[in-house]
């Protein structure tokens, strides 16, 4: 199996960091603007729509302030099963963001694709939490046909 990483640090407390993932406001500010659920509580059910369709997530692990994980439950079959996790830490003045999306069966074109899009949206969420506006879809940048 493969993995999409990605490291970004941003300029604000690991608290910040941690409601922007496990809120609806939060992840609507920096993902998509179409997002429903609850991502505060384990066996929560998180769904975010797309232009290009959507996923379903169920949160499987919270640890206030240093660890979110979700499970993919319904989206593209590439995506099923696989989960996405964040890990935090305080550094000093910023919250260093360890991002996941785990357990690819394989390196298909969709996950380049995803791994990009991936970087594109945490660059949203340190946007949204330095300046106060991030871009979700559909404000996001496009990068091909997949969008």
């Amino acid at each position: 199996m493969v993995d999409i990483l990605h490291r970004v640090a941003i300029t604000a407390p690991v608290a910040d960091v941690y409601a922007a993932l496990t809120t609806p406001d939060g992840l609507a500010g920096w993902w998509t603007t179409d997002t429903h659920g609850e991502g505060d509580r384990v066996d929560g059910a998180l769904r975010f729509r797309f232009g290009a369709g959507g996923f379903d997530m169920k949160v499987i692990e919270l640890a206030p302030g240093r660890r979110v994980v979700w499970e993919v439950v319904d989206g593209p079959e590439e995506w099923i099963g696989t989960q996405v996790s964040w890990d935090l830490a305080q550094v000093g003045d910023y919250t260093v963001v360890l991002f996941k999306h785990q357990g690819w069966k394989e390196p298909v074109e969709f996950m380049h694709h995803c791994s990009t899009k991936w970087a594109l949206f945490l660059m949203s969420l340190k946007s949204l939490i330095e300046t106060g506006k991030g871009a979700p879809d559909p404000h996001d940048v496009k990068i091909d046909n997949w969008n």
